[in-house]
């Protein structure tokens, strides 16, 4: 009996632990195409396929779903990372990160991006708990892109990495802004330009 019960009990942890996930994925997707503050409960919960009234029994407040929303954004954005840094050959891993980061994809495909370069200027005026995930996806990526250079571990590499990380998420901001495709273009590939010729 306690077998049966136990096992009941799993099956609706699991359920509701599933369900949390989808509700966070929804999240953070639609913080990345609207916006912290474009980001609604009651939205999210519509395109997760649950009732408003069921969120209160997954998050604490909008702010914690937010949080949750942005780690995850920032955990995809490392994968896709690290993906690429394995699938590059031997001294090339830098220039694919640059290339992917700095592409019209990446500029037309906002939902499923970077998260720096979608929400960055929002970030500011979030929680203190929100700007601590993206602190700490900021370091991670500087620290990435510093252990790319031959010199990593000396005051340069980490100098070019705040450069390269800046000047990338930068021109993704700007390229998505204007309403002009070549302008937007020509953003893209002159920051690719400089970035590649900053290599040591």
């Amino acid at each position: 009996m306690n077998i049966m019960r136990s096992a009941k009990t799993n099956a609706r942890s699991a359920a509701k632990d599933a369900t949390h996930e989808r509700i966070v994925s929804v999240a953070a997707r639609a913080i990345r195409r609207s916006g912290y503050d474009g980001t609604g409960v009651a939205d999210i919960m519509k395109e997760a396929g649950l009732t408003h009234g069921a969120f209160y029994s997954h998050f604490a407040s909008r702010e914690a779903m937010l949080a949750e929303a942005a780690a995850k954004a920032c955990a995809e954005s490392a994968a896709g990372v690290a993906g690429l840094a394995a699938a590059a050959p031997p001294g090339m891993t830098l220039q694919a990160m640059l290339a992917a980061y700095l592409s019209r994809e990446h500029v037309e495909q906002q939902e499923a991006g970077c998260p720096l370069a979608a929400l960055g200027s929002e970030t500011s005026r979030q929680a203190p708990e929100l700007r601590r995930v993206v602190t700490r996806h900021i370091k991670a990526t500087i620290d990435l892109l510093a252990r790319q250079s031959p010199d990593w571990g000396q005051h340069g590499a980490h100098e070019r990495a705040l450069v390269t990380l800046s000047t990338m998420v930068g021109a993704v901001m700007l390229a998505r802004a204007v309403d002009e495709p070549g302008l937007s273009d020509g953003l893209r590939e002159a920051a690719l330009k400089h970035l590649s010729s900053m290599e040591p």
